[in-house]
């Protein structure tokens, strides 16, 4: 049985990752083989086969990490009130988590226009907006909680998808003041 806490496994699953990041630059996921990861990566498929039942169980793997950097990312958002303040915030930490984790998202989202990665960003961000709704009982809403969650995450994605590619055009100041003419002061009565 393989210690998921030796620095061994761990530096081949990290180097793993990376080279599935690095080929999804110029290839589809469909299109990458175990042969493909092993040559690139230098190991053997024994060593690959070690750690993975096949490339599917990799990149669900690679998922997982992702996913877990992006709740812990979110995690930091002190607005604990669903305002324009939260929503600024919340694309604040996106911005900068987008751009800590570059290696990850810039390969997937110019290259092959991954779902999963969108479905991964918009299922955490879901999760946190639709947290708040639930815990802020006291508010009336004018506006169902489904309708905000699905306007803001299809705001924020879009967002996201814009500065990575356009990561030049753009700062991260240009982008908080667009976002303070765009997003209303108040979504309750």
């Amino acid at each position: 049985m393989i210690n998921k806490n030796d620095l061994r496994v761990i530096k081949t699953k990290n180097l793993l990752y990376s080279t599935l990041l690095d080929l999804l630059k110029d290839n589809s996921f469909e299109m990458i083989k175990v042969s493909d990861i092993c040559n690139k990566a230098m190991i053997n498929r024994s060593t690959f086969y070690a750690h993975y039942n096949d490339k599917y169980e990799l990149l669900v793997d690679l998922i997982n990490m992702i996913k877990e950097k992006l709740i812990n990312a979110l995690s930091v958002n002190e607005k604990d009130i669903l305002s324009k303040e939260y929503f600024k915030e919340l694309i604040k930490i996106l911005l900068l988590h987008f751009d800590q984790e570059k290696d990850i998202y810039y390969p997937i989202i110019m290259s092959n226009q991954n779902s999963i990665l969108i479905d991964i960003i918009i299922d955490v961000v879901n999760n946190d907006i639709s947290k708040l709704i639930k815990e802020d009982k006291d508010k009336k809403w004018v506006i169902p909680a489904n309708v905000i969650t699905t306007f803001y995450i299809g705001g924020i994605i879009n967002f996201g998808r814009e500065y990575i590619k356009n990561s030049n055009k753009y700062t991260e100041e240009d982008i908080l003041k667009y976002l303070d003419a765009l997003i209303p002061d108040s979504i309750w009565k």
